[in-house]
């Protein structure tokens, strides 16, 4: 079991900007977005009060991505209940309340984009009875009814261990089941949310593959995974966490190198070069995975279309 004596002591903010920041590399250098694609979709996504993680979280590749046809949007709100020491997004013990309409306005916006691959991820929504898992559900059953040939991954919460709001997820016909461990099981508490776990964690990638593999009438189910380098992981825990993911048959990982949000956030214990990503996507591989994406500036859904559009 996961105990709180044996994992560091989470960094409080005070401590976390005495810190001297390491500087960040040249490959880790990055332009800021732009492209006919990224405007349109910005503009369409203002249009219909929608969110992106893409631009929530800050990710790097947004106009990459959104250049190939695929898009995360973010469910529920971009106010999360939990506050994960490495996520800048806010928090907050009472969200705003879900919008109903959200499902029909995100599959409206697919549709207008005619985009090939989305994943659908949101906050923690621990104020919810089935943290959100309905309206993740509702989401993806009306894409696939405007486009039942679109590749839909939901990156999903742990919903505290409800192994029903995990049914719920899976019955919906989606396609990828995604879940985060984010770092290796020392670092866990001191990375994530307290009500988050290591185990917690693996056992909803676990029972989603299950789950989906008793439903005779469902295709098959691929679960995904990532995992952040620079918290003070060492390669003999990582090997590990790719140990630990395969056990539980893990199908897709992707490991990119964490980038410090402000300076209220965990410090950056080391910058990963391209050589050492590459060592370690090799690891990973070798462990078993259908697929892994390593890099600095791989994060959860990079290129998620070009490793699942071909084995569909």
């Amino acid at each position: 079991m996961q105990t709180r004596d044996d994992q560091a002591r989470p960094l409080a903010p005070s401590e976390a900007r005495k810190i001297s920041p390491l500087k960040k590399p040249e490959w880790l250098k990055i332009r800021p977005p732009a492209g006919e694609n990224y405007t349109q979709i910005k503009q369409l996504l203002r249009t219909r009060g929608l969110h992106t993680v893409c631009e929530e979280a800050h990710c790097p590749n947004v106009a990459e991505c959104w250049s190939t046809g695929t898009a995360t949007f973010m469910l529920g709100t971009e106010v999360c209940t939990r506050a994960c020491r490495f996520c800048m997004i806010q928090t907050s013990r009472c969200p705003p309340p879900l919008d109903p309409e959200e499902p029909a306005k995100i599959a409206e916006a697919v549709s207008k984009l005619k985009l090939k691959y989305v994943v659908l991820t949101s906050v923690d929504r621990d104020d919810l009875p089935d943290g959100g898992a309905e309206h993740f559900a509702k989401t993806i059953r009306e894409l696939k009814r405007l486009d039942p040939a679109l590749m839909v991954e939901a990156l999903v919460p742990d919903f505290r261990g409800d192994l029903k709001a995990v049914e719920t997820v899976v019955d919906s016909g989606l396609d990828v089941y995604s879940h985060n461990i984010e770092t290796v099981y020392r670092l866990q508490y001191r990375v994530r949310d307290p009500r988050a776990g290591y185990q917690q964690s693996l056992s909803t990638l676990d029972y989603a593959k299950k789950y989906a593999e008793s439903k005779v009438a469902r295709n098959k189910l691929y679960t995904k995974s990532a995992v952040m380098l620079g918290l003070g992981e060492t390669n003999e825990e990582l090997s590990q966490a790719f140990i630990d993911l395969r056990e539980k048959r893990v199908d897709v990982l992707t490991i990119g190198q964490y980038l410090r949000p402000s300076l209220s956030h965990l410090p950056v214990e080391k910058y990963y070069t391209p050589e050492e990503f590459n060592f370690l996507g090799d690891e990973a591989k070798a462990a078993g995975f259908l697929s892994v994406a390593s890099g600095p500036m791989v994060r959860s859904s990079y290129k998620a279309a070009e490793i699942f559009s071909e084995r569909k």
